[in-house]
């Protein structure tokens, strides 16, 4: 699901006749920033709503090392936020792309916790390309090229 909401955005910015989404980099970045806004909201949804995550579902997959797990969530959901803003203006660009790549090598923890844990959420075998697919945009937005 939220593959699809960056798939979507980054096309709608690519196919748009915005001069400013002329690349596929700056429109995979901006593709990026929406679907970390999509992402970001369930950080701090009330416990109540149930049509999708909700901080409670995000602090049960926080890992027990973790200290303050409801903390933890709203610090992640506003480094999600500030990461999304950051990959919207260019000058910022790079930099938000390197801390979002390192921020989602840092939250596969808690995905791999809440699989094994048996909570309901994407799988190991769909997640962890997913992370690698979210790493590889963040760091392509970001200007970062293989050598």
């Amino acid at each position: 699901m939220i593959v699809i909401v960056l798939l979507v955005a980054t096309l709608a910015f690519r196919l748009s006749r915005v001069k400013r989404f002329d690349t596929w980099r700056v429109s995979a970045a901006h593709g990026l920033a929406v679907m970390l806004v999509v992402t970001a909201s369930a950080h701090f949804v009330p416990a109540g709503v149930t049509f999708m995550p909700n901080h409670a579902d995000m602090v049960a997959m926080v890992p027990p090392f973790v200290p303050f797990p409801a903390l933890m969530v709203y610090l992640t959901g506003v480094l999600e936020l500030a990461g999304a803003v950051g990959l919207v203006l260019g000058r910022t660009r790079k930099a938000a792309g390197i801390c979002l790549a390192l921020l989602f090598v840092g939250l596969l923890p808690a995905n791999v916790y809440a699989a094994l844990a048996g909570q309901d959420v994407t799988p190991l075998w769909q997640r962890i390309p997913e992370q690698v697919v979210y790493i590889a945009i963040a760091l392509w937005a970001a200007g970062i090229r293989r050598r």
